[in-house]
């Protein structure tokens, strides 16, 4: 039996943006695969790169930025489509919940035109099917009242609300691939479960692969099947989810582990990383947590480790520690 392919595979993508200060490079070389029905997730800092790796894959970075590499899904190249092919596979076979749905969603249109809108540009239903549609949705999303929400307008609904509309909208068309940029950072804690909870059950239903872009480790605990750690525009781990969190090798993935506060524990002062996160403008050739990590060597500060396998099958990190050989020459 043949080894199965992935549904989305990313090899070495580079999202780079041109400043008046100079070359960014947000994105340098990322590399991983979702498979169906897996749930992947990217955790890091604020800044590391996590959120334009996804717009990089949805085809949304204008302006001064330029994005390289490979993004297959499903075995077609994304790079090479052309807009009107990429807009039909946005919506269609891939879809996106935004970080803010506030700012996601047009203020001046009601919540039923923005989602019927979306039904009709990716479906052949009409009007009224549509509409039915947005209905179903609206159920399916748990919340109530179906008709009354297809006439509010945004600023009428809760936080909470609005993202279980995003979240509608990002499957209105059935996709395979859903990416979820953060979709509980602004929601209390007993809403962020909710969403969570129905992100999971929506995923199964409906067989979708979804990949979670969160800095929150306790979501990744909860529903991660494979887990990749940025730093500074680079993935500098990733592993199963069990081996990241029982066995983490790069010194930044523990120390991510470290600060996380745990239910039970009794302690004065949680675990700080020391140091900040680089400018990613003019990074030097080394490794750029070397200045915030307790264990650098001279290698360090000056040559870029690269990702190797280590341990466990599938779990690969970048960092010194782990290539004694390199290290001695």
């Amino acid at each position: 039996m043949g080894k199965v392919k992935p549904l989305l595979e990313i090899e070495d993508v580079r999202t780079h943006f041109h400043t008046e200060k100079g070359l960014v490079k947000a994105v340098d070389g990322v590399s991983f695969t979702v498979h169906q029905g897996e749930t992947v997730c990217i955790v890091g800092e604020s800044g590391c790169g996590k959120s334009v790796t996804a717009l990089s894959i949805m085809d949304l970075i204008s302006g001064a930025g330029s994005v390289s590499g490979s993004m297959k899904l499903a075995g077609t190249e994304l790079r090479t489509l052309s807009k009107g092919d990429m807009r039909r596979i946005r919506g269609n076979e891939m879809a996106m919940i935004f970080q803010e749905p506030m700012s996601s969603l047009n203020p001046v249109l009601s919540i039923g035109e923005q989602l019927v809108e979306t039904i009709l540009n990716h479906t052949t239903l009409s009007k009224k099917e549509a509409k039915a549609k947005a209905l179903d949705l609206i159920e399916l999303v748990g919340i109530g009242r179906g008709e009354h929400i297809l006439k509010s307008y945004p600023h009428q609904m809760s936080g909470g609300m609005l993202q279980r509309i995003m979240i509608a909208i990002a499957l209105s068309c059935n996709p395979k691939m859903l990416i979820a940029d953060e979709p509980t950072t602004a929601l209390d804690v007993t809403i962020q479960a909710q969403i969570l909870d129905l992100l999971q059950a929506l995923k199964e239903e409906q067989q979708m692969s979804m990949l979670l872009i969160t800095h929150d480790l306790g979501v990744v605990a909860e529903v991660a099947d494979y887990v990749v750690v940025m730093y500074a525009g680079k993935v500098i781990e990733k592993g199963k989810v069990d081996d990241i969190f029982e066995s983490p090798k790069h010194p930044y993935t523990k120390g991510l582990l470290q600060a996380k506060p745990i239910l039970g524990s009794r302690k004065h002062k949680l675990y700080t990383i020391p140091g900040q996160v680089p400018q990613l403008l003019d990074l030097p050739e080394s490794c750029y947590f070397a200045d915030r990590c307790e264990h650098c060597m001279d290698i360090c500060t000056s040559k870029a480790p690269t990702l190797t396998e280590e341990g466990q099958k599938q779990h690969e990190v970048a960092c010194w520690l782990y290539r004694e050989k390199e290290v001695v020459q």
